[in-house]
């Protein structure tokens, strides 16, 4: 009953977040703090996604040729960091940022910060913490993030 409870706040906090995406998006594509707080917005959709492994919603916010380089050196493309996060031996339980900065290069966003996650994978226990970089490039009328790379701080 509690899991239940705690995943529907989880999903209504998840849609009180979208809705204020769709009303950053009414504020223009030429007002900056607007953008970045946007971006803010979607990096932390990003982490919900994941945490619910939601691959169809992480889908709808990486573009087609989306490269994605882990902590520990692996790389992959779009359909492989899809199907990774809907694996179920993929099971993260937290997914925090800080630290987060935006810097906007006209219709391209790199955004930095620190992440902390938590979980298991294939059974074994995880907590990492590290720096995270998200590049991030406006098209048809929204930001779709183009690569991604996190670099270990703690283990």
């Amino acid at each position: 009953m509690l899991r239940r409870t705690q995943r529907a706040l989880t999903r209504l906090m998840a849609w009180c977040v979208l809705l204020s995406v769709c009303a950053l998006g009414q504020s223009g594509k030429d007002d900056p703090h607007a953008q970045e707080t946007r971006l803010v917005v979607l990096e932390h959709l990003w982490n919900e996604a994941q945490v619910g492994r939601d691959a169809n919603a992480l889908a709808n916010m990486i573009g087609d040729k989306f490269v994605n380089t882990e902590w520990d050196g692996e790389v992959s493309e779009r359909g492989k960091f899809l199907a990774d996060i809907a694996d179920p031996a993929f099971k993260p339980t937290v997914l925090n940022i800080q630290d987060v900065k935006v810097n906007l290069f006209h219709d391209t966003a790199v955004v930095t910060g620190i992440y902390r996650t938590k979980g298991t994978y294939q059974g074994k226990p995880y907590d990492h913490v590290g720096r995270f970089t998200d590049t991030w490039v406006y098209d048809n009328d929204k930001w779709q993030c183009v690569a991604s790379h996190t670099s270990l701080l703690k283990k």
